[in-house]
């Protein structure tokens, strides 16, 4: 934005905090580019586990509550014994992971700028 701007840019609901919002916990984007790049849109549980190395299920289980509250991701029971979920992109999620995938798009062409970086503190990352 520029110096001068109108306020309302500035504001705290404006658009571009609201999307960056949505990557502001880390396995939000992956979940939502694991099921879209590997998983075809639609995944069971187990397999989305499997396929998010680092994520303990906690996380994964809490993670797809908020997505499916959000409305990025829809959950689909199946009346089995034992139960069968999978999740699948709604069509709003369909439509967020096209800035996700850019992004991934972009560090895949930039790694050895992303090897630069010094990883924070709590990063998992070796230098």
């Amino acid at each position: 934005m520029q110096t001068g701007s109108d306020e309302e840019k500035w504001e705290e609901d404006c658009a571009p905090r609201r999307v960056l919002e949505l990557f502001s916990t880390k396995w939000t984007s992956m979940i939502l580019h694991t099921l879209h790049a590997r998983h075809d849109g639609i995944a069971r549980t187990g397999a989305l586990h499997r396929s998010l190395p680092g994520i303990s299920k906690k996380m994964l289980i809490q993670t797809l509550r908020e997505l499916q509250a959000s409305g990025l991701i829809e959950r689909h029971a199946q009346d089995t014994v034992p139960p069968a979920v999978s999740y699948a992109l709604s069509p709003l999620g369909k439509l967020m992971v096209q800035p996700i995938e850019m992004i991934y798009d972009w560090a895949r062409t930039n790694s050895s700028a992303l090897d630069q970086l010094q990883p924070r503190a709590t990063s998992r990352r070796r230098p």
